[in-house]
């Protein structure tokens, strides 16, 4: 049986997850907006990767019998400004998510719940590489700055992710 804390705390990251995924949709929804259908390709397979995020753990409290509370969902942002400042938000969001998961691993060993940080420590590996790669296109998108070539040319290859290397 899963401790009260833990199951709280696994709780309110779900909503966190979700609430990522609600983030990256509005971001694609965004850059649909602006003609730039492969930034809205990469930010759209972000938000199923949020939703499966969000469901591990959905999965993950119902096998350690514990209960899922569904809890409310901000609104997220709808404008972004350029594309440079959407990936300096998705960056800090992604750094924003890395402390909830750091945050959430510290109840788990507070609470000697094994099982809880082991799973954690699976989102722990898998933030390093959101912030990674987020960072990798925000540099990207500072080396194009104003030219709109580049810009297409990044948004056609960011148009060639599928998810398969998730």
């Amino acid at each position: 049986m899963i401790k009260a804390k833990v199951e709280s705390a696994i709780n309110e990251q779900i909503k966190n997850e979700f609430y990522s995924a609600y983030v990256y949709l509005a971001m694609s929804a965004y850059c649909d907006s602006l003609s730039l259908p492969g930034f809205a390709n990469w930010l759209r397979y972000q938000y199923q990767e949020e939703m499966a995020h969000g469901m591990r753990l959905f999965d993950f409290l119902l096998h350690r019998e514990g209960r899922v509370k569904l809890l409310a969902i901000d609104k997220p942002k709808q404008d972004f400004g350029s594309t440079v400042e959407l990936f300096e938000e998705v960056l800090a969001h992604e750094q924003m998510v890395t402390g909830m998961i750091n945050d959430l691993y510290e109840i788990a060993l507070g609470e000697n719940d094994y099982p809880t940080q082991v799973e954690v420590q699976w989102f722990i590996t898998e933030q390093v590489e959101e912030e990674k790669n987020a960072a990798n296109i925000l540099e990207q998108l500072k080396m194009v700055g104003d030219n709109k070539s580049a810009l297409l040319m990044l948004d056609r290859e960011l148009a060639g992710r599928t998810g398969a290397e998730e």
